[in-house]
């Protein structure tokens, strides 16, 4: 039994260590593709752009959403704004009613159906060569469009996902997902240099309007139509690319309880998504993202689980070990004196130690590329401490549902 426990560790420690050393060799090897934060020049005219912001109940942040989408550095003839209040019962059709002189911007209202239905309605009338979608809980920054907008240089570009930023984060909580949101600009990142991109974010991911006239619509895939729509256009070999320096900035969850629910609803999302592509798994004409990206992120889910229950059951071994020890010998206090002798020279742990470096290598790119002035902030050592403690809770929760055929709810 502790060979087998032994060889999975070894199976699972050298899987992840070489997906590391994998995002990393590509980093370097392509970073000389697309350097700096400034603009290029594009070579043709400016499309026209429409951006839809779907909102239910956002009156507490759609005023700052908007306000930033008309601060964007992008002419204004050539930029539309669709407000689409889908059936709020709080007071943010009163608050959008404020923006209804603004030339740029058109405001709808219709009975609540969920956020896909509401970027359909916005598709139905939008006639721009590009569309994308400002979540009402996010703010864009200034040259964010024109930056995302310079990659459809590339014909066969047909979107563009940008870099999500934590919208000033306070809390722990808060803090943590600032760490895993940096990192998440880093993978993306890498994900596009392979053409391995299975997720289109809400917050300004940027369509040529024809991937949807060619695919359809939004669908409402259970809660992640974001998800599913990238792993519809991956399907059918559609270009999805990524700009790590046109910056969107989201309010996340404050709490645990609110970080848990819209955690639950991504891993259940990809997991319910995956089994729905699951023709894209193992396929070679695909490929990195089928070969080797989405297996790698299944597999993910079930590692995170397995080493969290691990860890578990050696505390309680440790535990009853102790109150053994304690029961038969007495309270004792532990010997810290440190010898090199009992130093934990086992493969397991040199490996082990070389996946944290190389993790904490990946740390520091990724907050080089988002521009952040410390390379490793508080925020960092948050997210190294207590993320393995939290995410196998919503991983398993997932998991469950998703087993059972349970359903998760948007908020």
């Amino acid at each position: 039994m502790h060979f087998a426990a032994e060889l999975i560790n070894y199976i699972l420690l050298f899987i992840a260590l070489y997906f590391e050393v994998f995002l990393l060799i590509t980093y370097f090897e392509t970073r000389k593709i697309e350097r700096g934060f400034g603009l290029l020049p594009l070579s043709e005219k400016l499309p026209s752009v429409t951006i839809f912001v779907p909102c239910w109940n956002e009156e507490k942040t759609i005023c700052k959403t908007i306000i930033s989408l008309l601060k964007l550095d992008y002419p204004k003839h050539l930029l539309s704004i669709f407000i689409i209040n889908d059936g709020s019962t709080d007071n943010t059709l009163k608050v959008i009613q404020k923006f209804a002189r603004n030339k740029q911007i058109q405001i709808f209202s219709k009975e609540n159906g969920g956020k896909h239905t509401a970027l359909n309605y916005g598709l139905s009338l939008a006639k721009s060569d590009l569309v994308g979608c400002l979540d009402a809980d996010s703010f864009v920054h200034p040259q964010a469009l024109k930056r995302l907008v310079v990659k459809f240089q590339d014909k066969e570009m047909m979107a563009v996902t940008p870099s999500i930023k934590v919208h000033e984060p306070k809390n722990i909580i808060e803090l943590i997902q600032k760490s895993e949101y940096l990192l998440g600009a880093f993978i993306r990142k890498i994900f596009a240099r392979l053409n391995a991109l299975y997720v289109t974010p809400g917050p300004f991911t940027i369509f040529r309007k024809s991937v949807f006239e060619q695919l359809g619509y939004y669908k409402h895939a259970h809660n992640t139509e974001d998800m599913e729509i990238a792993m519809r256009m991956q399907k059918n070999r559609l270009k999805i690319g990524n700009v790590h320096d046109a910056f969107i900035y989201t309010v996340a969850p404050k709490n645990l309880r609110g970080l848990l629910k819209q955690r639950l609803r991504w891993s259940y999302g990809f997991i319910k998504n995956a089994i729905d592509y699951r023709q894209i798994f193992f396929r070679p004409q695909y490929g990195h993202l089928g070969v080797m990206i989405l297996p790698i992120a299944g597999f993910s889910l079930f590692t995170s689980v397995y080493f969290a229950l691990q860890r578990i059951s050696g505390w309680i071994l440790n535990g009853w070990v102790r109150f053994v020890e304690w029961h038969t010998v007495g309270l004792s206090w532990p010997n810290f004196n440190f010898d090199f002798f009992y130093f934990n020279t086992s493969i397991v742990s040199f490996i082990s130690v070389i996946a944290i470096v190389g993790f904490i290598s990946i740390i520091i790119i990724s907050r080089h590329l988002t521009q952040e002035k410390h390379k490793i902030g508080f925020d960092s050592i948050y997210f190294l401490v207590f993320y393995s403690f939290i995410a196998p809770i919503w991983i398993a929760k997932a998991l469950y549902k998703a087993a059972f055929a349970k359903t998760t709810t948007w908020r």
